[in-house]
C-alpha cells in the first residue's frame, strides 16, 4: 500500500508537470517514505502542519525536529539537503540565464539567498554591457532592523570587475519587504555614485518572508 501510495506524486508529475504538485505532494516525493504506522503522505503533511510551511520546515534546525515523532537525523538530513541543492540551483541558474529576460530568476536567486537571514544583509549582482552576471556578493552586514551601506564601496567593486550595472538586494529579517524611508535615501544615493561612473541601477530588490519589493516595478528606478 506504501510503495503504490508513493507512486502517485511521481506519476502526476510525468502526466501534468512538476508544478502541478502541491506542497505535501512534492514533500512526499522527496521523502519517499513515510515512518512506522505512518504513510509518506500523512507525514508530509504532518510537518507542514507543524512548520507551518515549505519555509518554515527546511530551514528549521535539528532542535526543532526534536518536537516532531518519527524524524530522526536520517529525514532531517534529506530536507536540509533539499533546501541546499535548491540554493546552488538558483546559484548556477542566475549566471546561466540572463535575469533581465526573465525577473523571475533574479527573484527566486534572491529569496534562495536571503530569505532565511537572521540580520540583514546587502548583496549586490554585478553585469557586463549585455546584462550578463559577472558576479554576486554579500557586500555588506548588519543586524536585525540595519545594515550600514557605503555606495563607493559598491561602485569599487563594480569597476574591479568591469561591471555596466548592477542589481541591489538586502533582506528584512521581520519578514515584511515593504521599504522603508533610509532605504529608499540609500538606494538614490547609490544611483547618483553610480551615474558618476556610468553604472546602471537596474532594480533594488528588498527580500521578506515570502514576498518581495521591486523598486524597477514599482517605477522608482
Amino acid at each position: 500500500m506504501e510503495s503504490t501510495s508513493v507512486l502517485l506524486p511521481r506519476e502526476k508529475m510525468l502526466r501534468d508537470g512538476i508544478t502541478s504538485l502541491d506542497d505535501e505532494e512534492l514533500l512526499a516525493l522527496f521523502l519517499r517514505t513515510g515512518t512506522s504506522g505512518k504513510t509518506v503522505f500523512l507525514l508530509a503533511k504532518e510537518l507542514l502542519e507543524h512548520f507551518g510551511s515549505l519555509y518554515g520546515l527546511l530551514t528549521a534546525d535539528l532542535a526543532e525536529f526534536k518536537h516532531v515523532e518519527g524524524i530522526g537525523v536520517a529525514k532531517f538530513a534529506q530536507l536540509k539537503g533539499i533546501a541546499e541543492l535548491a540554493s546552488r540551483f538558483y546559484n548556477v541558474r542566475i549566471r546561466v540565464e540572463n535575469p533581465l529576460l526573465s525577473p523571475e530568476i533574479t527573484r527566486d536567486f534572491l529569496q534562495s539567498q536571503l530569505s532565511d537571514a537572521e540580520r540583514e544583509i546587502f548583496m549586490v549582482i554585478f553585469l557586463d554591457n549585455k546584462n550578463r552576471v559577472l558576479k554576486h556578493c554579500h557586500l555588506f552586514a548588519g543586524t536585525l532592523s540595519h545594515v550600514e551601506v557605503h555606495p563607493r564601496e559598491i561602485v569599487r567593486e563594480a569597476i574591479k570587475v568591469n561591471a555596466a550595472a548592477v542589481i541591489l538586494a538586502h533582506n528584512h529579517p521581520s519578514g515584511c519587504a515593504e521599504p522603508s524611508r533610509a532605504d529608499k535615501e540609500i538606494t538614490e544615493r547609490i544611483i547618483k555614485c553610480c551615474q558618476f561612473m556610468d553604472i546602471r541601477v537596474l532594480d533594488h530588490l528588498i527580500i521578506g518572508r515570502g514576498e518581495y519589493i521591486s523598486f524597477a516595478e514599482r517605477g522608482w528606478i
